[in-house]
């Protein structure tokens, strides 16, 4: 009993830091959020990263397609203020046919060439560029790792308590198949249940700041529905219950993006009138 009310003890700790840290910043949209992560740190782990990546992958080297993505990327990134636009934005474009871009901490965007084939004008690249800064400015690594690590503590804790002394390997009452089942049952609800609808929460919220980014560049944010059309009809988009998933169906994104175009459209026109319109040929 001891020990239990030990664990309690620390996760209320961990808990209260947590919401005490969460009100310490926000992402672009104004949502609090929680990140107990060194930005320095996992900077310099991206840092490492991008390189590795670029020493051990084919990348593209057609001067045409690098110049493309450049464009849309600078259009993008132009749009940012303050620390986001003081970033060392780098890109690397993969010669890979799956349909996908990825970023890390610090500003490094990692493009596949097999986007192309649903992304296929500039504002539809903006779409998926404009997504992929935002996870950036939102700061999405650094809180999804704290949250990660969060919720890694809380399921060890309620799988302690749950099964108490029959997964003290030590103990007279061990239990090898209920410890086993218990932590496993933990693992699946904090996957289910925390993980994968917080990361849908981030992936949401990185579509409506993309838009915005888009928009205000001179992009068209209509194009963006119909780059999750295109999504939804190639054959490399994964069908599995958006419950499941660390990502929003395409279904839900399109419906999301149509509630977010009125802003959008302004922002988009207001740039048209204020000369952004860019020009990026593929």
């Amino acid at each position: 009993m001891k020990s239990q009310r030990s664990s309690f003890k620390y996760l209320i700790a961990v808990v209260s830091l947590a919401v005490f840290a969460s009100g310490c910043s926000t992402t672009p949209t104004g949502r609090k959020q929680l990140t107990l992560k060194s930005d320095a740190t996992l900077a310099a782990e991206s840092t490492r990263a991008m390189a590795q990546l670029r020493a051990t992958s084919a990348l593209i080297t057609d001067r045409a397609t690098i110049d493309y993505v450049a464009c849309v990327a600078d259009a993008i990134v132009g749009t940012l203020d303050d620390e986001d636009a003081a970033l060392y934005w780098e890109m690397a474009i993969v010669n890979n046919p799956e349909v996908n871009a990825f970023v890390m901490p610090g500003g490094k965007i990692v493009v596949k060439s097999g986007i192309m084939s649903v992304a296929k004008n500039q504002h539809q690249l903006a779409a998926v560029l404009g997504h992929e800064v935002a996870h950036v400015t939102a700061n999405h690594a650094n809180e999804r790792a704290t949250r990660s690590d969060l919720t890694g503590f809380g399921i060890e804790v309620l799988a302690a308590v749950l099964v108490g002394d029959s997964a003290n390997y030590y103990s007279r009452n061990y239990d090898p198949n209920m410890a086993s089942g218990v932590y496993g049952a933990a693992g699946t609800f904090g996957q289910l249940g925390l993980l994968n609808p917080f990361s849908r929460m981030q992936e949401s919220e990185a579509d409506d700041i993309g838009l915005i980014y888009m928009a205000k560049a001179g992009f068209d944010p209509r194009e963006a529905v119909t780059l999750w059309q295109n999504m939804n009809s190639s054959s490399e988009t994964t069908k599995i219950p958006e419950f499941l998933s660390t990502h929003p169906s395409g279904d839900t994104r399109i419906e999301s993006m149509v509630s977010q175009l009125p802003q959008a459209l302004a922002l988009y026109n207001e740039a048209q009138a204020n000369g952004l319109n860019p020009d990026c040929q593929p």
